[in-house]
């Protein structure tokens, strides 16, 4: 989705009136979540989001001059407590979570299109649980979150043979194809080269 302004927007924001609301699309193992920030459901983009109201909140969503890796927690109150262990088991890092910037007209009508405000990927939910009802919290890291990560990945034919199977579809070459480069790189850590003319002995200066 884009992050630009539309001429529509643009002028919603600023009329007198500002109606405003948070859209908010929450991935899971088996399902998508869509939920909005007001009442009954709406529909955008073919997606019904369900109105939390009150229920459902999200951080500050901030940004700054400087290249950093800005959380956002995304919190929904009054989930049944027999939703409790759904949410714990199919809540993964890998899973997206976004939110939008929405606007309305004076009649009521979603203004085109929702900003992309925020989307980051989804970490394990912290719960608090009263025995009736509960409220979940979900952290959701940045993209850039990877730039702090140490990568333990080596010049090695194991370690190569990792991202193969993905590199053969990205180049669309056959399944079969075998790239034996990396094979041959212990070898090389004692491997002794001459330029020019080899030496009668190997203590040869």
């Amino acid at each position: 989705m884009p992050r630009v302004l539309t001429t529509a927007m643009q002028t919603a924001l600023c009329a007198p009136v500002l109606r405003c609301a948070l859209l908010a699309s929450l991935q899971f193992a088996d399902n998508t979540i869509y939920v909005w920030s007001g009442i009954g459901p709406i529909t955008w983009n073919g997606n019904t989001y369900q109105g939390v109201g009150s229920l459902g909140s999200i951080s500050t969503i901030s940004e700054d001059s400087t290249v950093e890796a800005k959380n956002v927690t995304f919190e929904l109150s009054g989930i049944p407590s027999t939703l409790v262990s759904e949410v714990l088991w199919e809540t993964r890092l890998l899973y997206t979570a976004q939110a939008y910037f929405a606007l309305w007209d004076s009649t009521g009508n979603l203004i085109p299109n929702p900003v992309l405000s925020y989307q980051g990927k989804m970490d394990q939910p912290s719960i608090e649980d009263d025995g009736k009802t509960c409220s979940i919290s979900i952290s959701c890291e940045n993209v850039l979150v990877d730039l702090n990560r140490p990568c333990y990945r080596r010049y090695t034919n194991d370690d190569q043979q990792i991202d193969l199977a993905a590199t053969l579809t990205r180049l669309s070459l056959p399944s079969t194809t075998v790239d034996t480069g990396f094979r041959w790189v212990a070898g090389l850590q004692e491997q002794i080269t001459f330029w020019g003319t080899m030496p009668s002995s190997i203590n040869n200066v």
